[in-house]
């Protein structure tokens, strides 16, 4: 498959649904990449089984809070920097990019580098996705060290970080973005392809084009989105309160959603940290991580970010399955409510979910 210039908006709406309010902006590594693919073409997207076992695959993405990253934008050589790095720590070529998480702009991230140095990009990513947090990756999941993590910023700063686990490397690399501004670039879990197999989540740059593409050209974007992504609507209605602060490289708050229409009466409270954890209404969960919560436009079905979210507008808010890794004990623990200090376990979001059931 080659990802097309045409290809760039569907992807980027498919990123932003999946990003769960985070993940970076769209909009900005949209108008990069469709750049990068008219000036150098297109970008081929492969298969593990399309690479050979020892071929490297080089994650990267951005890592710090949205609301920074929005206003302190990159030089756009991020990448092929990062990968001088890892190809001096490794001795070794890269083979291929991946896309560290596929949700939000991260997902669109590695396109404008793998068009300018014409290397493919793997179609998986780690997450299915997007997490706030370093550690909440498959492979972490799968058992997996990050031999070596590689921060850079737009000055060509950068730090090599060698953690004794994935939390390590979360505590490090988060304290290492805090100090480069808030806002970084990153690389990490880079790994050959035999390691690969069974620890990422394949086929989700093809999902996100999918998702993308669903609501175009149909006369009710979110029921299109709704039947596309498997989701349940939880409620319609008007952003009535927006709670949000920058602190220790997250954005962290909550919006509470007025419901109309069929939903009047209903105040559904949603809180974030950087991307949607948990949809709260009379103090029952309707939803929470690691299942997806998407807040998209009430008419477009474009996705709203936790960092734009505002007063006044008019929102659905869609929940839908995730990856089946995270369903397990283990990635639960990694990525279920707990982990975000909620004092209740993860009940699985199904297609028969009833609200206030």
């Amino acid at each position: 498959m080659l990802i097309e210039a045409s290809d760039i908006d569907a992807l980027a709406r498919g990123c932003a649904v999946l990003g769960t309010g985070g993940g970076g902006d769209v909009s900005t590594e949209a108008l990069v990449a469709r750049q990068a693919i008219e000036e150098h073409g297109p970008v081929r997207v492969v298969t593990l089984a399309d690479l050979h076992d020892d071929d490297i695959v080089m994650p990267v993405g951005g890592i710090g809070a949205p609301s920074v990253s929005a206003e302190k934008i990159g030089s756009g050589d991020e990448v092929e920097f990062l990968r001088t790095i890892v190809e001096s720590v490794l001795d070794r070529p890269v083979g291929a990019l991946m896309a560290g998480e596929i949700g939000g702009g991260n997902g669109l991230y590695p396109i404008a580098a793998a068009a300018r140095m014409n290397l493919p990009l793997v179609d998986g990513d780690a997450i299915g996705r997007a997490f706030p947090e370093v550690h909440m990756v498959s492979m972490h999941v799968a058992g997996l060290l990050p031999e070596f993590i590689v921060v850079a910023d737009e000055r060509r700063n950068s730090v090599v970080i060698r953690p004794i686990d994935g939390e390590w490397g979360e505590l490090l690399a988060r304290a290492v973005t805090e100090v480069f501004g808030g806002s970084a670039a990153m690389a990490d879990y880079v790994m050959p392809v035999s390691r690969a197999r069974g620890a990422i989540i394949e086929g989700t740059v093809s999902q996100a084009l999918r998702i993308g593409r669903s609501v175009q050209s149909v006369t009710d974007p979110v029921a299109a989105l709704v039947e596309a992504v498997d989701a349940v609507k939880l409620i319609e209605g008007k952003v009535a309160d927006v709670e949000r602060r920058t602190a220790g490289g997250f954005v962290r708050g909550s919006v509470v959603v007025e419901g109309y229409g069929p939903d009047a009466g209903r105040l559904v409270r949603v809180e974030i940290q950087n991307e949607n954890l948990v949809v709260l209404e009379d103090g029952a969960v309707l939803a929470s991580v690691p299942d997806l919560i998407t807040l998209v436009d009430s008419l477009s079905a474009e996705a709203v970010a936790t960092e734009v979210v505002r007063y006044g507008q008019r929102v659905a808010i869609l929940a839908f399955p995730c990856a089946p890794i995270w369903r397990t004990p283990r990635g639960i623990e990694i990525a279920g409510p707990r982990a975000f200090g909620y004092d209740f376990d993860y009940t699985p979001l199904g297609v028969s979910h009833v609200v206030g059931a």
